[in-house]
């Protein structure tokens, strides 16, 4: 599990352009911000409180420490957390290759399904649709996704496959979402709005997006199809031990997984548990395999290849604090709610729609996103006729489906960097697919004006 040079290396180059881009934009754009006030705990935008501000705008400076100064800041600490959660699944993953678990594991399955890949593969997008769209996992299928591509790889495919099955179908999921608590959830609770309503016609959106990218991986199969490798010699397999160590870990974070949604403390500690979890299943496995204390120098040495994932994290995330510390973001909020005041319903929503797609380019968090859109747009529904529910929809949409397109989000780029595939390769494989699911949305958003969901 290692993060390729060449990707690497493309991936700071973006990021670093978005992050000037960034700071030029707090030049061009007024200064200006809403109030906040404490809701339930969590702080919350009021609406009608915008007004300009007369600050000295970002120094250039500042622009280049943004990725150090975002972790001496409130979201300082979920940065650490993600990436101490990133180097532990790195170190456990390089143990379970060193002792052939994953490996094992992954030509047992090929020889299951030899005769029938599409199955299978139709069976791993419906889970991985499903952890995203009635979960809200994404950051956590990191650790799987080398897996699924050496899956990929073993069925005859190829790592674009791997990352369609794994990292894409996540995406999809957590914005085609039925009861993504993160999106969802926080959505409807701050629109006031009973929680996982109207989930019906959401499970109908689930499902045509599970249809388009089975369709889109099938095609895409039919291309680089190869015969299935099964040259494993199983006289050097893992051993009994290690393996069954490893599946009850696994099912342990499945159970724990499917769960979280029910019980918030699971819920608001994910990350920690599923690297903790791994920490357990890669060391024990590495015991059990008589690694004895080289276990551990095997453990840092996959630690130490997540390394540069660290730096696309900071870049990321920096670019995300420079948009909030040059107070433009709430200007460009308050510009598109005086856009929506004067449009038609089908316009209005999808404004909402475009803005909410605008911003996640900058912020990541679906949840942080909520809280900063929502107070807003919420009335502005209501001013226009259109229901709070279209509302969520419209911000769902924004939210998710281009998370797996934004060279800012730090989850594709370490996808990318753990398949070796440069973000420019994986623009051009998916840039067909994400404007069919523009379409969709637009299609969905428009029929549920129509029908007054």
């Amino acid at each position: 599990m290692e993060i390729g040079k060449k990707t690497f290396l493309s991936a700071v180059i973006i990021l670093f352009v978005l992050l000037m881009t960034a700071g030029v934009l707090t030049r061009v754009l007024p200064m200006g911000q809403y109030e906040y006030e404490m809701v339930d705990g969590l702080e919350t935008m009021v609406p009608d409180s915008f007004h300009f501000i007369d600050e000295e705008p970002l120094k250039v400076s500042a622009w280049l420490l943004a990725p150090i100064s975002v972790l001496f800041t409130e979201e300082g600490i979920v940065v650490i957390s993600i990436i101490l959660f990133l180097m532990i699944i790195g170190g456990a993953i390089h143990v379970l290759n060193e002792v052939k678990v994953l490996e094992t594991m992954i030509h047992k399955v090929v020889h299951t399904f030899k005769h029938n890949k599409k199955l299978l593969i139709r069976i791993i997008t419906f889970i991985f649709m499903s952890l995203g769209a009635f979960v809200g996992i994404f950051e956590e299928v990191i650790p799987l996704v080398p897996m699924i591509i050496v899956l990929s790889t073993a069925l005859g495919y190829d790592v674009f496959m791997g990352l369609g099955m794994s990292m894409l179908a996540t995406g999809l999921g957590f914005a085609a979402a039925v009861s993504n608590p993160f999106t969802i959830g926080v959505a409807q609770k701050i629109s006031h709005i009973p929680m996982f309503s109207g989930a019906g016609y959401r499970f109908i959106i689930f499902l045509v997006v599970y249809v388009i990218l089975n369709v889109f991986l099938d095609l895409y199969g039919r291309k680089v199809e190869k015969e299935s490798d099964e040259s494993v010699e199983f006289e050097s397999s893992a051993s009994a031990h290690a393996m069954t160590w490893f599946l009850v870990s696994i099912f342990i974070l499945v159970i724990l997984i499917v769960l979280s949604p029910f019980i918030p403390v699971v819920s608001s500690y994910n990350l920690p548990i599923i690297g903790f979890l791994f920490l357990i299943a890669g060391i024990g496995c590495g015991l059990l395999s008589h690694r004895g204390l080289k276990t551990f120098k095997i453990f840092s040495l996959g630690a130490m290849n997540m390394l540069p994932a660290v730096v696309l994290i900071l870049l990321a995330t920096g670019i995300k604090h420079i948009i909030q510390t040059g107070h433009i973001m709430d200007t460009i909020l308050y510009y598109a709610s005086e856009f929506i005041l004067n449009s038609s319903s089908l316009v209005a929503i999808l404004i909402v729609y475009g803005l909410v797609l605008f911003l996640n380019f900058f912020i990541g968090s679906g949840s942080a996103k909520a809280f900063i859109v929502m107070p807003i747009i919420a009335p502005l529904m209501d001013m226009i006729g259109i229901s709070r529910q279209m509302a969520v929809l419209a911000f769902q949409f924004g939210d998710g489906f281009s998370n797996i397109l934004y060279p800012t989000n730090a989850v594709l780029l370490i996808s990318l960097g753990l398949a070796g595939i440069s973000y420019t390769k994986w623009f051009k494989w998916i840039i067909k697919l994400q404007l069919i699911l523009v379409l969709v949305s637009v299609v969905f958003l428009a029929f549920g004006l129509v029908i007054g969901y």
